[in-house]
């Protein structure tokens, strides 16, 4: 690089930095945060346990619900259990994926008792982030009301308590009402190719 090439890049970087320090100086608010993750592409469960690692880092109470994967053992479920019990409590509600229970009453109950858990998770302000993951798939199965989860978190969540809801086909009512909002869309997956699911990258 130039001495001239140099200088130009030093300046761009300068006027970049000066923009983003005017603009960060008006982002005050605080506040917990509705998060979807949904779309078609992986990474969503992951993504928000991701979180949980973070928040356990910052010494930041938190907790999951798991909806739908049921007995299904997952890393990331194993790991928390083993090492983190004390800093995120981990609770399973489904009994397994709905072409594998093939019993729609029971897979509502299941639902709605992970729901009644995850709404004490939420109100417990102790928890600084509750993790719904795979909730969307529970809503757009219609186990679940997406009228009263909106509801509630719009009108019992503590406004420092983040929560994140995952799995495709995120509704638009629960979108309209979150304030982040991630759809991560498919580009190419093995599984097209007759990859099975790997350990450690999908579960």
């Amino acid at each position: 690089m130039t001495d001239a090439e140099n200088t130009r890049h030093t300046e761009k970087m300068r006027k970049i930095k000066a923009a983003r320090d005017k603009m960060m100086e008006s982002k005050t608010e605080e506040k917990g945060l509705i998060i979807v993750n949904t779309g078609t592409g992986k990474g969503k469960s992951s993504a928000g346990f991701g979180m949980i690692m973070r928040c356990i880092a910052h010494e930041m109470p938190c907790a999951v619900v798991q909806f739908i994967k049921g007995n299904w053992m997952t890393g990331d479920r194993e790991f928390l259990e083993k090492n983190y019990a004390d800093e995120c409590k981990f609770v399973v509600s489904g009994e397994g994926f709905t072409w594998e229970t093939q019993d729609r009453e029971r897979d509502v109950k299941a639902a709605q008792a992970g729901w009644e858990q995850a709404k004490a998770l939420i109100r417990d302000e102790s928890i600084q982030y509750v993790l719904l993951d795979e909730i969307n798939i529970a809503l757009r199965n219609d186990y679940l009301d997406i009228d009263e989860v909106v509801e509630f978190l719009q009108s019992e969540k503590p406004f420092m308590t983040h929560v994140c809801l995952t799995g495709r086909n995120a509704k638009p009512e629960l979108i309209e009402a979150a304030d982040l909002v991630t759809d991560m869309t498919l580009v190419k997956h093995p599984f097209r190719d007759g990859v099975k699911a790997q350990k450690g990258i999908e579960f």
